[in-house]
């Protein structure tokens, strides 16, 4: 449509229906409107996945690595094609709206949501996030540039100020939300925090740069209940306030806009982003309405919501990837070649960080029995912590892949090694069985006031983020047979805010009231505290527990039924990891993070690993010397043993595909290809913490790399560091002799495998200008470009430097600036190897 057609069908529309198109209909939808052709347009959480319409487990989704894998792998082509792999999943789950790509930057490694996020450098996050961007919208299905903008930690991150000089701004945080513009991203995200002054919501940097300047003609989307505000929200250059029905907005805008606080010119023009969006996506077709979306409501069957029908039974989803009276929807994808492409993308982000003596890639034919130890061994993390959350198809870990690649050829041992802290494991299909029919699973039943039954369901875990939503619901149960596979004390416990209650045979266990401590949305929603009982069990005695908790206003929905059993003490659990390790030819031991750690809606302490991890690592090696680390985490962490092991990998939170991507590695079927997005080191040179409601940017510009080449010492691996099982030699690079401004150049780097085997490279180009008349970085990503080659050969690799490579933002000019005289470009393998360097001078 043009944006005549989108005016003519503006005019159509009362005041009140303009404003009612502003604020969700339900949580995940927009509303519709009959009389010109619009249905409601369907959002869903990513980016590793589209989870669809709310949190069910019975609706599962291809999961992808965590976006720190996916820009370690500094591969656009790759992260497209798994962008067209998130669009055509979108499209079967009946979703318009993917809320993805997360460009916000890893402003300091404390940042507890880093691993939802691509780097520490503008540039790599931009074209990372643009890949992504055009592979998702090639399928009709818009991606989400968010959060708009300076969103980069967690601690009080619904309230914080921001404080950011204005060429910072321009320069790094703002950067990677021009590159997405430019690349035609047909949504924006409005973060929770303000920046300088004002929310974001309210704020002038929605309408310049980016509705002005950049010309970004799509829709400014609020991040959930972001929008707090009537008047100034409603005048600022936000579109849409989500979630809903509820909202500042709703009658209270009609109301401003009648008292003349809010132009209607305004309202006019959020709608027609609005329609804008609807008609890219399919949601728009005022010539010809589509059938069956006029009574589009919160109450109706195809809003998501899972409302009763008169007789109180759940009305089946028609929208999302589940049916509830039909189990998982039937195109849920396993076929072999997403499956493949996930490996990819394993292999792909896995960073190499040390391999001294060659120990990998291990040859499967020489090994008679491998001890794979460590938690995350068998139970890794395969995402983050929050709300970007999904129900895998199917999970791989590092044992199952190492089992599954040596199969026939060597035993395969595991142990814990160490109990890590963290939250209690909601019961499963494999410990508890429905008390009515005896399923694998649990029974979810919603009461109303008097404990009477409105509504009743099989689930297949106990951790129930969202049930069935039913009229006078006032508590959710969640009730099964526990089957304890060994005897002794187990550990129970039922989370909620309100009123919970857990009971063991008719034994009241945990009768208390919860009081909620926090507003934060993904906390509230997602992660209720846990209550606790033990309770001594023999193996095999079925157990009935029930638990509850009361649903009040504001409260959320989530509740977990959790049981662990008995663990050994900690010094006979690292003793048994020590003799397998002995034992073995090679150890294999997987550390990580918790999701106490990383996650959506806090930052970290320290970069140290949970538990006694270290100590762990340092045992094993001692009992074996042919040990391998693999790294499970979404950031940065402390690794003090480095030195100590031979080999060190870095797999991130590796998606569905995980383990057998890895085996991968190990084995020597693929070159790791990572290179490490974000700086790694022992400790953060950047704090998150704001300070009476303020967080001062005052590193200006030096973050990550750029900040530790301003300090003596050198931290434990570079950027761009990465490592693969050859070798290569840099042996020339030519820039060309003058670079005329706004113009970009090219930049030939010649290098040589110098090893036995086939491999690729990572070429990266940097920029330097030591004599400046501005504040610059030392030095600054400017370029990169993958290149392969066989043993022996010659390889030249062409890097493209963007023209505002070599220009500064003047605040005083408004507008970029080409520095005048000479500039130092020096390519090699990271931010702290670059072996080659010439000149190249700006007029």
């Amino acid at each position: 449509m043009t944006d005549e057609q989108f005016d003519d069908v503006v005019r159509k529309l009362d005041l009140e229906q303009k404003v009612r198109l502003l604020t969700g209909a339900t949580a995940w939808r927009t509303h519709a409107l009959t009389d010109i052709g619009l249905r409601s347009i369907v959002t869903s959480d990513g980016p590793i996945g589209v989870r669809g319409q709310g949190w069910d487990e019975r609706s599962t989704s291809l999961t992808l690595p965590s976006p720190t894998g996916l820009a370690a792998s500094w591969d656009e082509d790759l992260v497209e094609r798994l962008g067209e792999l998130l669009g055509d999943e979108a499209r079967r789950k009946r979703v318009d709206v993917l809320l993805a790509p997360t460009i916000n930057l890893h402003r300091s490694p404390l940042g507890g949501r880093h691993f939802e996020c691509y780097s520490e450098d503008p540039l790599l996050t931009a074209r990372i996030g643009v890949a992504y961007i055009r592979g998702v919208q090639s399928r009709g299905v818009a991606a989400t540039a968010k959060h708009y903008v300076a969103n980069d930690s967690e601690t009080e991150r619904l309230t914080l100020d921001a404080r950011v000089d204005e060429r910072t701004l321009r320069e790094v945080y703002l950067a990677p939300f021009e590159a997405a513009v430019e690349a035609g991203v047909w949504v924006v995200m409005a973060a929770y925090n303000g920046v300088n002054g004002a929310t974001m919501s309210e704020n002038p940097l929605l309408a310049e740069p980016l509705k002005g300047e950049w010309g970004f003609d799509g829709l400014v989307i609020s991040d959930w209940g972001a929008v707090r505000s009537t008047v100034a929200s409603g005048r600022a250059a936000q579109d849409l306030a989500m979630p809903g029905p509820d909202g500042p907005w709703g009658e209270a805008l009609v109301a401003a806009v009648r008292a003349g606080e809010v132009p209607e010119e305004a309202v006019d023009e959020k709608v027609r982003r609005l329609l804008r969006l609807a008609s890219r996506v399919g949601a728009l077709s005022p010539d010809d309405p589509p059938s069956g979306v006029a009574a589009l409501s919160p109450d109706d069957p195809h809003s998501g919501l899972a409302a009763p029908s008169p007789g109180g039974a759940p009305v089946a989803e028609a929208q999302g990837g589940y049916s509830a009276l039909g189990g998982p929807h039937p195109g849920t994808p396993t076929d072999a070649g997403s499956r493949a492409l996930l490996r990819d993308a394993v292999v792909a982000g896995t960073v190499l960080l040390r391999n001294e003596r060659s120990v990998l890639p291990l040859d499967p034919g020489r090994l008679t029995r491998v001890a794979l130890i460590g938690p995350s061994a068998a139970s890794p993390r395969v995402q983050g912590g929050g709300s970007a959350g999904v129900y895998p198809v199917s999970t791989v870990s590092p044992l199952d892949g190492v089992r599954d690649a040596l199969a026939g050829l060597a035993e395969v041992t595991h142990a814990a090694g160490v109990h890590l802290p963290s939250r209690p494991t909601p019961l499963d299909l494999g410990n508890a069985r429905d008390p009515l029919t005896g399923e694998p699973g649990v029974l979810v039943r919603l009461l109303d006031a008097d404990g009477a039954e409105l509504h009743a369901e099989h689930r297949l875990t106990g951790r129930i983020l969202e049930p069935a939503l039913v009229d006078s619901s006032a508590t959710v149960e969640i009730s099964a047979r526990l089957c304890p596979e060994v005897g002794g004390e187990w550990n129970l416990a039922v989370s909620g805010w309100g009123h919970v209650f857990l009971s063991a045979d008719g034994t009241t266990l945990i009768d208390e009231e919860v009081e909620r401590d926090t507003d934060d949305p993904a906390t509230v929603h997602l992660t209720p505290p846990y209550r606790h009982a033990t309770l001594s069990l023999a193996a095999g005695q079925e157990v009935e527990l029930v638990a509850r908790r009361r649903l009040d206003p504001d409260s959320g929905l989530a509740s977990a039924l959790a049981a662990d059993p008995p663990k050994r003490g900690d010094a006979e659990e690292l003793e048994a990891a020590i003799e397998l390790a002995k034992a073995a030819d090679v150890a294999i031991v997987v550390v990580g993070t918790t999701e106490e750690v990383e996650s959506e809606g806090y930052d970290r302490d320290d970069l140290a690993l949970p538990g006694d991890q270290d100590a762990l690592v340092r045992a094993v090696v001692a009992a074996n010397p042919d040990t391998i680390v693999v790294v499970n985490a979404g950031g940065p962490v402390a690794m003090p043993w480095r030195e100590e092991v031979p080999a060190v990998l870095l797999s991130w939170f590796a998606g569905q595909e995980y383990g057998d991507g890895l085996a991968r590695v190990l084995f020597g079927g693929a070159e790791p290809g990572g290179r490490l997005p974000t700086t790694w080191a022992d400790t953060s040179l950047i704090g998150t913490t704001p300070v009476d409601g303020v967080l001062e940017y005052a590193e200006g510009p030096d973050i990550g790399y750029r900040a530790w080449l301003r300090e003596p010492a050198a931290p434990a691996y570079w950027f761009g560091h990465g490592l693969g099982y050859t070798t290569w030699a840099y042996e020339s690079v030519v820039a060309p002799a003058h670079a005329e401004p706004g113009r970009p150049f090219t930049v030939r780097v010649r290098l040589r495998n110098t090893g036995e085997r086939a491999g690729g490279e990572v070429v990266q180009v940097y920029l330097a200008r030591p004599e400046s008349g501005v504040r610059r970085p030392a030095l600054w990503l400017a370029g990169f470009t993958r290149v392969e080659a066989g043993p022996g050969q010659t390889v030249e690799a062409e890097v493209e430097v963007p023209a505002r490579a070599l220009q500064h933002w003047s605040p005083e000019d408004r507008d970029w600036t080409n520095e005048p005289g000479s500039f130092t470009v020096l390519a090699g393998r990271s931010a702290g190897d670059l072996p080659l360097s010439t000149g190249t001078v700006s007029r």
